[in-house]
């Protein structure tokens, strides 16, 4: 069979492993629900399909590879509701099948470490849906299913350096908060890693080796930027969605030795320092390019 990647909810993370397999000779058809998603996905040599729609529109029974990105709710998975006979029915079929979760299945640690055998205890509504998920997806007999954790994730277009240029960033000040994230790239070569070395029933924790508290963070992105640090704002004073407030309501540690002992991985971005350097070095690189352009 073919390398067919069907990548359900073909998002960020998702978008950046397609960078890594297209190369490579990768057939990757990926669903959104955006006409001018799909516009943009086909560009870049994905094959685009609008869904949910026609379950008959994703060619199931010619795939070998499988990427859930879509996010549960309070009615599930998504994918399972709409295609769990379809992908039960052939399930030995599948090379990989990989799912990705959120480091909040394992709630509030008070800032004390986590690794994947930790118990899933969620603090939040989302990451109970996570958990139920996992389940979900890990009930199906035979499926060579791949869970990753994913910390908060940045990378291009997606981190500090816009709100603090434009001095809305704020540095919200909550003793004892510490956050875990990883960069975009990271997270596709794990996948990658795992595709190329698959054990099924295995779950991993993708993070970077610093966790820090979010507040260091925007403060070394400001000064990479040259620009005035953003005040700092007490955590109880501070206004903040509820979707905001909750994820202050979890601080902890995650360990990532398994994708470094069991997958290989070497970090591109073992800490947000790094990180955010290589970010403004490729902004830098790219205004050079385009002439100051946007």
């Amino acid at each position: 069979m073919d390398k067919l990647l069907i990548s359900f909810g073909h998002g960020y993370s998702a978008q950046a492993l397609a960078r890594l397999l297209l190369p490579q000779g990768w057939r990757i058809i990926g669903t959104t629900r955006s006409a001018d998603k799909a516009d943009m996905l086909r560009s870049t040599g994905i094959e685009p399909v609008i869904w949910p729609g026609d379950p008959d529109a994703l060619p199931l029974d010619r795939a070998s590879h499988l990427l859930i990105s879509a996010g549960p709710g309070q009615d599930g998975d998504p994918v399972l509701n709409a295609m769990r006979d379809r992908i039960s029915a052939r399930a030995d079929q599948f090379d990989w099948v990989g799912y990705l979760s959120t480091t909040a299945v394992y709630g509030d640690h008070q800032g004390g470490w986590v690794d994947e055998k930790t118990p899933l205890t969620p603090a939040s509504r989302r990451g109970q849906w996570r958990v139920d998920a996992e389940r979900a997806w890990g009930a199906i007999p035979g499926l060579p299913l791949h869970i990753f954790r994913l910390a908060g994730i940045y990378g291009p277009g997606r981190g500090p350096f816009a709100k603090v240029r434009a001095g809305t960033s704020r540095r919200i000040i909550k003793p004892g908060q510490v956050f875990s994230r990883i960069h975009v790239e990271d997270v596709a070569q794990v996948l990658a890693a795992s595709i190329a070395r698959p054990n099924p029933g295995a779950a991993y924790n993708l993070c970077d080796d610093d966790p820090a508290p979010p507040q260091d963070v925007i403060e070394h992105a400001a000064t990479l930027l040259g620009l005035p640090v953003p005040p700092a704002i007490p955590y109880d004073e501070a206004e903040m969605t509820p979707m905001a407030r909750s994820f202050y309501g979890e601080s902890k540690r995650v360990r990532n030795d398994r994708i470094k002992d069991e997958l290989g991985v070497r970090l591109l971005y073992p800490d947000y320092r790094i990180g955010l350097q290589a970010l403004l070095a490729s902004e830098q690189s790219d205004e050079t390019r385009t002439g100051g352009r946007s």
